[in-house]
């Protein structure tokens, strides 16, 4: 395949191994493949048809030419009515050729397009099915690599590589019958000459596959090398770190221009082999065919017909030469969609699922959990906890410690390795999906918002709701008249991930939403903590309209948000070591009381409000504060 590169210090080694698809495992992709597409068989089999018909109308015509020389441009002999009608024939054929030349072309393209379409569809419904277990581990950009550049290199296999592999393998077999019924003798000379151009053409396409594959993981560096650098850019120029940053950037171009050389050089000694050979059996036809018209065997207009043929017995095993390497890049390419789509989800809705009641006391009983299942360390052990109807629970500990884990478990993003998780007496795995997410409400610590208007983003709890109803929950929450002194109102586009909105801003769209959705349940992840102290009032007041009448889980990264709990929890250690209110916590003279007394000197020495544990959420980079001033990795 001309173009692409190895280079010096190339090895096999550098490709990595899921590039890489064997020969069963290209048996069993072509098949799942070939079953996914059977909703477009009619328009497969009518491409098919089409693209017959241009290997018929591709292969008549060296037989025109060649009936043409035999029965009307013989020596001594012109007969103007079989030239003329030959000609009109030829003329025909052309016209025929490229009407369905154009046929194959919107055809198998609109195949492939839906197949692609459907695909994507496909991969995307199943990506929003996984559970959360799924995306802590997966990183977002081989995701997006997924649902992008995979499935952008299966568009040449369905569009090119259908086209390569019918009409190269019509014509091939074609030309073959037609070769030998029309001089069995030539044909014979002629296959004797193509057995270096079919070994040239194995050789090139093991070597160029890997090549191929060497050149992708050397761009990938480079391009790595370069957004790693942009993106970081600040850093780079404060520490003057220039220099060593165009250093790497010139060691991993180099390393590209090495590859492509190494495959052009490849393709420098395949190349020239192909048009030898074809050189060569053009000489040995027209030399032997010479021979044969001299001893009456066969007639010039054959002779002439092989030499056109010739062309069509090559070009097919230079085709399947660089198909071979189109179906390796798209093998690889599906067995990486194939093995997301092959992904179960750890959380799934069980056969039977019943509805969650309206109302009910959320129930932790002796839950342990590890996010890696089938391992010895847990991240909580063996918690149990009740939490009434319309009752406030904080909980409060370092980060790390297990608080966010034991909301997501209440929320069922999660699943309990041991122990369950109810409410109003059904255990959450035992119930529909929509109605726990009907029941139970999370609003993080930072509201996300989609490109879309201010409508649209509180609508995301509820897309079947009216406007009006929309206006109800902020005024629920008490910012209705803030959006509407907007420029745009509700219409208001927020731009990516909400830009156009503050922070502020943003959280109440949070609020919002989950005020639409009215659920029973709500776990906040303290949505007041990454907020200036002029947008917090204003958030706080929505917060507290918000909560009224509903059972609260709060991660508090704030002494003073425990404070005003019904009741305080302490998590460390993956357990939940206190619980109770807050007046009997600071009397029990535990945990709570030490840390409590810590803020309450900080407050008194520096007038302001310190944070409790931390105010990065679980996970988070960094390290959390403690009250006593102690710091605790993250």
């Amino acid at each position: 395949m001309r173009g692409m590169g190895g280079g010096p210090g190339w090895s096999q080694g550098a490709v990595e191994d899921e590039d890489r698809v064997d020969a069963a495992e290209a048996g069993r992709i072509v098949k799942r493949t070939f079953r996914m597409m059977r909703p477009h068989r009619t328009g497969m089999f009518l491409a098919l048809a089409v693209l017959v018909g241009f290997t018929l109308t591709t292969v008549a015509g060296p037989l025109i030419v060649g009936y043409a020389i035999n029965h009307g441009l013989t020596a001594g002999h012109f007969n103007k009515r079989v030239v003329v009608a030959s000609a009109l024939v030829y003329l025909v054929v052309a016209v025929s050729m490229g009407v369905l030349e154009r046929g194959q072309i919107i055809l198998v393209n609109k195949v492939g397009e839906s197949f692609l379409r459907d695909l994507r569809k496909r991969v995307f419904r199943h990506i929003l099915s996984l559970s959360m277990s799924f995306f802590d581990r997966e990183q977002t950009g081989r995701l997006v690599s997924r649902m992008t550049t995979d499935i952008d290199a299966l568009e040449n296999l369905v569009q090119q590589g259908m086209v390569i592999f019918v009409t190269s393998g019509l014509l091939f077999a074609g030309v073959i019958v037609i070769m030998a019924v029309l001089s069995p003798l030539l044909f014979v000379v002629t296959m004797v000459v193509l057995p270096p151009i079919v070994v040239a053409s194995r050789k090139f396409r093991r070597e160029s596959n890997v090549a191929y594959l060497n050149v992708r993981d050397r761009i990938s560096q480079t391009l790595s090398t370069l957004q790693e650098s942009l993106s970081g850019i600040r850093v780079v120029q404060a520490f003057g770190r220039e220099e060593s940053q165009f250093a790497h950037f010139v060691d991993h171009n180099q390393a590209q221009y090495d590859a492509n050389l190494y495959a052009t050089k490849l393709s420098a000694r395949y190349f020239p082999v192909v048009e030898f050979t074809n050189s060569a059996a053009t000489a040995v036809i027209i030399g032997f065919g010479a021979l044969l018209v001299h001893w009456h065997r066969t007639s010039i207009g054959t002779v002439s017909a092989f030499v056109l043929f010739l062309a069509y017995l090559i070009d097919p095993i230079q085709q399947f030469s660089q198909l071979f390497n189109l179906v390796q890049q798209s093998g690889a390419a599906l067995k990486k969609i194939f093995g997301l789509m092959d992904t179960e989800p750890s959380v799934s809705e069980r056969p039977g699922a019943v509805e969650l009641p309206d109302k009910g006391e959320l129930v932790v009983d002796r839950v342990s959990f590890s996010y890696r299942p089938g391992e010895s360390e847990l991240v909580l052990k063996d918690v149990s906890i009740r939490v009434a109807p319309a009752e406030r629970v904080a909980l409060v500990g370092p980060t790390g410690a297990g608080k966010s884990t034991l909301a997501k478990l209440m929320a069922r993003f999660y699943d309990p390795v041991e122990g369950t998780v109810s409410f109003g007496g059904v255990n959450l795995a035992d119930a529909t999906f929509s109605s726990v997410r009907r029941r139970i409400a999370v609003v993080p610590q930072e509201g996300f918002l989609f490109h879309g208007t201010i409508l649209d983003n509180v609508r995301l709890a509820d897309d079947t709701t009216s406007e009006d109803e929309v206006r109800q929950a902020l005024r629920t929450i008490g910012c209705e008249q803030r959006f509407d002194a907007l420029p745009e109102g509700l219409q208001t586009e927020v731009r990516e991930r909400g830009s156009r909105l503050s922070a502020g801003e943003r959280q109440l769209v949070s609020l919002a939403r989950a005020a639409l959705a009215n659920p029973d349940v709500l776990i906040l992840d303290e949505a007041t903590s990454s907020l200036d102290p002029g947008t917090e009032s204003e958030v706080e007041q929505a917060l507290t309209a918000l909560m009224a009448g509903r059972t609260v889980i709060v991660i508090a990264h704030r002494l003073s948000t425990a404070e005003r709990a019904d009741r305080v929890g302490v998590v460390d250690a993956g357990g939940l070591l206190e619980l109770g209110t807050h007046e009997e916590l600071v009397a029990k003279g535990g945990r709570y009381s030490a840390l409590y007394q810590a803020w309450i000197g900080q407050n008194r020495s520096e007038g302001s409000e310190i944070e409790t544990f931390g105010a990065a959420p679980e996970g988070g980079n960094g390290q959390g504060v403690m009250a006593s001033g102690q710091t605790t990795s993250s």
